[in-house]
């Protein structure tokens, strides 16, 4: 009887959970949502419904992040102006450019002085430069850099004057004016100096009002967009153009190893903003070439994750050349009448030894991890590395390019 009754209760709570669903879920005959549709109701294919609700997955790059809308760029600014207020730091006497400027400046204020008059030590030439976004518009703000030009110890402590900054074109996009911080500082006193990061340099956030906007297409004709690869490449743009088919179900072409083509579909060519950001949204695998990067001034090696080592001996020997400078006093000739004092000369000493490397054998890689070890192994410093890895690529083991910067 007791089982029984545990069934028929079993059997009332699952009745009760599938009418609960029931209710809960949406008539048969209801349409599907389509995230890619705009808010007014269209007719689009139900495999455009199916590839719309796509999901970022990790370890995969959005096409905003490798590509860019052809036709949306940002231009650079620069112009000329005047930094005052400075604590004596500013361009001395013999820059005359400052001078002229500075009279110039006066004169437009009804002031009229002579140039040889003028002090300068509080007033510094500068360039100002700025880069201005895409689609900023008039009365918005933004940041500019300013550049001392002359021989002005510190910009700190000044401000900047009024000073147009022009495009390339020679038009007026912006203004600049404002106080100048520079991150650092510059001290004198006693004839010690105390300085911290680059003091003839400063910014001034949000220190130019945009004047005019730079007009920009998002399509030439409104039926088609052009995004271009930041760094082109054949396998790149041809993924690009599968994904975006595939994941909007729209027409796409790749033209080149940089620029790829994108259809627009009816449904959203009174919208391309909102297909923008869906095509911006499309996730990839991006190839990338076989790289090495070598700074020699830093001793900076930055080896890409497609760098493939073959298999080789290498032996790499080590030479230090130790240069010594010791001081010896030479003495008056003997029996010399008023004999000179006795004078310190420098005796200096060059020595060069060379130890010798080991021979190791370096195995065939096929990852980074692997290739780290094997170049770990040799016991080098930075430095020796860039020899190492030139001389490796001659020999044909690794088989990537090698950028010197």
């Amino acid at each position: 009887m007791a089982r029984l009754i545990v069934l028929w209760v079993a059997g009332v709570m699952a009745f009760g959970l599938c009418t609960a669903a029931w209710a809960d879920a949406p008539p048969s005959n209801a349409p599907a949502q389509n995230t890619l549709k705009p808010s007014a109701p269209t007719s689009a294919p139900a495999e455009a419904t199916a590839n719309a609700g796509f999901v970022p997955i990790n370890g995969l790059t959005r096409v905003k992040d490798i590509a860019n809308l052809q036709g949306v760029r940002g231009n650079q600014l620069i112009g000329y102006g005047l930094v005052v207020g400075l604590e004596g730091t500013g361009d001395g006497q013999t820059t005359q450019f400052t001078q002229a400027s500075l009279v110039n400046m006066l004169r437009r204020f009804g002031i009229d002085v002579p140039a040889s008059t003028v002090m300068v030590k509080n007033v510094a030439a500068v360039m100002v430069t700025a880069d201005l976004p895409p689609f900023v518009k008039p009365g918005s703000r933004i940041d500019v850099v300013v550049s001392s030009m002359g021989d002005a110890k510190s910009l700190q402590g000044g401000t900047l004057l009024q000073t147009p900054l022009r495009a390339a074109n020679g038009q007026i996009y912006a203004v600049a004016q404002g106080p100048i911080s520079i991150g650092g500082f510059n001290y004198e006193a006693g004839g010690s100096k105390v300085q911290k990061n680059d003091v003839n340099v400063g910014r001034i956030p949000g220190g130019a009002y945009v004047e005019q906007a730079v007009p920009m297409s998002l399509s030439q004709d409104g039926t088609t967009l052009e995004f271009t690869l930041q760094s082109p490449d054949f396998t790149t743009a041809s993924r690009m153009a599968n994904a975006i088919r595939q994941q909007l179900n729209v027409s796409t072409l790749a033209e080149d190893g940089a620029t790829v083509e994108v259809v627009v579909p009816n449904q959203w060519r009174q919208n391309l903003v909102g297909f923008i950001s869906k095509v911006e949204e499309v996730t990839l695998t991006p190839d990338v070439v076989a790289r090495i990067v070598v700074d020699e001034r830093t001793g900076t090696v930055v080896i890409g994750g497609n760098v493939r080592l073959g298999t080789g001996a290498v032996a790499h020997g080590d030479i230090n050349v130790e240069v010594s400078n010791t001081p010896v006093v030479v003495p008056p000739p003997p029996f010399s009448v008023n004999p000179p004092p006795a004078t310190v000369v420098p005796l200096k000493s060059t020595q060069a030894t060379e130890h010798g490397g080991q021979l190791a054998v370096i195995p065939q890689t096929t990852t980074v991890d692997q290739l780290v070890h094997a170049l770990n192994a040799l016991g080098v410093t930075p430095r020796d590395l860039i020899a190492i890895l030139q001389g490796m690529r001659a020999a044909g083991m690794i088989q990537a390019e090698i950028d010197i910067q």
